[in-house]
């Protein structure tokens, strides 16, 4: 690459190019997960379409890795990469809602907090996410699980139309009326198709709701992880909540006789009618006094960004996850086990329940093949300490290799880190092939590979 080359890119650009020499290169190339610790040849962070069209032709004309980074937030850090071009588009935050029809239209560079407090303006949500911390992009492209997912469905459920701009450097849209086949499997494929620069979603109503934390000793966790079970996977679709282990944090409001305490709890989040709201709790409280009890109105976006401040960016995260389709007797127990030894405070499992409206969507309908999954369920070891890792990562393999056969499975593939095209293969199940196809037409050459990767179909040459 030479000096001539780069500073003619870069003149060619309405953003900023930022270059393993350049005093902020290393803060710019940090991701959300501290335990990756990559060095790319350069760093866009683009300005516009136009920019994204000039990093796609400079790194196909120069034979360099792409890479595309929207919030950074990743599991396995694949919005970066070594020697690669990052496509970075963190500065490409417009977001546009339609009150008529009731729509938001959100640029590929914006966070979860971002999207929440411009929509909780006119009481308004999109369904997706749980950190506010989130990208919007990585986020929907795998699915969008979060806080309204029984009662809404997952953000590709809510997703109207997608703006797209494709290996060969055209600006495509993406709907149920326009390349329908792309629509089809950005909704749960990832970042395999192109670079998504825009989304345009279906609005849902939420604005003040009930919800929060609400935990139990860890002595209860077997009887609490069963009762749960039973009560959300046939509860009103309003009903949101995920069931955890997790250590109390050692300050307020937390009360000082909790602290550093191994406990196991249900964040929950009921978006009804909030006069209605104790009534509705009032046989979750009646099941077992919980010890702690934060739970109560709340808008929306505050429970968006309730955990931010525990995790800051640069914390070294392990995941390992499955789709689960049931609890028995057997695998709680391994659970409680497991629970019990988490190695650091920080480190939790988290049971998503993806039942209730997202299971109406057929499994064939988007990418996302696991609609008779109840539960996303993810384990993570988490330390600021680079001295720990070995112990996260130990307790987070050995909580998944026990209860993996207890699973469907798959596994929500924003949860997955680089575990290799089988773990990808079972993710999407009998729509893999399909996935493959798409990849085949859109992106032939696999220009976009720094992701949970679908190879695009070699096609065998006829003499």
């Amino acid at each position: 690459m030479t000096q001539d080359l780069t500073d003619s890119f870069k003149k060619s650009l309405r953003g900023k190019l930022v270059l393993p020499n350049d005093a902020d290169y290393d803060t710019v190339r940090k991701v959300y997960n501290g335990m990756i610790d990559k060095h790319p040849a350069m760093i866009v962070q683009c300005a516009d379409n136009a920019d994204v069209i000039a990093c796609i032709r400079f790194a196909k004309e120069n034979r360099l890795l792409l890479a595309i980074r929207g919030g950074g937030h990743n599991a396995g850090g694949l919005g970066i990469a070594d020697d690669a071009l990052v496509i970075d588009l963190s500065m490409m935050k417009e977001i546009h809602i339609n009150s008529d029809n009731e729509t938001v239209r959100v640029q590929g560079g914006c966070l979860l907090k971002e999207v929440d407090a411009a929509t909780h303006e006119v009481g308004m949500c999109v369904p997706s996410g749980i950190f506010g911390t989130t990208g919007v992009a990585g986020l929907t492209l795998g699915g969008g699980l979060g806080h309204l997912t029984r009662q809404y469905g997952l953000s590709i459920d809510n997703l109207l139309e997608a703006e797209v701009i494709l290996a060969d450097g055209r600006v495509v849209t993406a709907s149920e009326t326009e390349n329908q086949d792309l629509f089809w499997a950005l909704r749960g494929g990832g970042g395999n198709f192109g670079v998504v620069v825009s989304f345009l979603f279906k609005l849902r109503p939420a604005h003040t709701i009930y919800g929060g934390p609400m935990l139990w000793h860890l002595d209860d966790s077997a009887e609490m992880m069963q009762w749960y079970h039973n009560f959300i996977t046939n509860a009103p679709e309003n009903i949101n909540g995920f069931f955890a282990f997790l250590t109390v944090p050692p300050f307020a409001p937390f009360p000082e006789h909790l602290h550093l305490k191994k406990m196991c709890g249900v964040v929950w989040c009921y978006n009804g009618e909030l006069e209605k709201a104790e009534k509705v709790f009032e046989p979750i409280r009646n099941f077992k006094t919980p010890a702690l009890d934060f739970v109560g109105p709340i808008p929306f976006p505050a429970l968006q960004t309730m955990f931010d401040g525990l995790y800051p960016p640069g914390l070294l995260w392990y995941w390992k996850a499955d789709f689960v389709k049931d609890l028995d007797e057997t695998s709680i127990g391994f659970h409680a086990r497991f629970g019990s030894e988490m190695p650091t405070p920080l480190s939790s499992m988290h049971m998503y329940p993806v039942n209730g409206a997202a299971s109406k969507v057929g499994k064939n309908d988007t990418a996302w093949n696991y609609r008779d999954a109840n539960y996303a369920v993810v384990i993570v070891g988490i330390d600021e300490d680079p001295g720990n890792k070995d112990k996260i990562v130990g307790w987070t393999r050995d909580y998944w290799e026990t209860l993996h056969p207890y699973s469907a499975g798959g596994a929500y593939v924003n949860f997955l880190m680089d575990e290799g095209e089988d773990r990808i293969k079972a993710t999407y199940g009998d729509n893999y092939q399909r996935l493959v196809d798409i990849k085949a037409k859109y992106d032939p050459q696999n220009l976009f590979r720094v992701n949970q990767n679908i190879s695009p179909k070699i096609r065998e040459v006829v003499m």
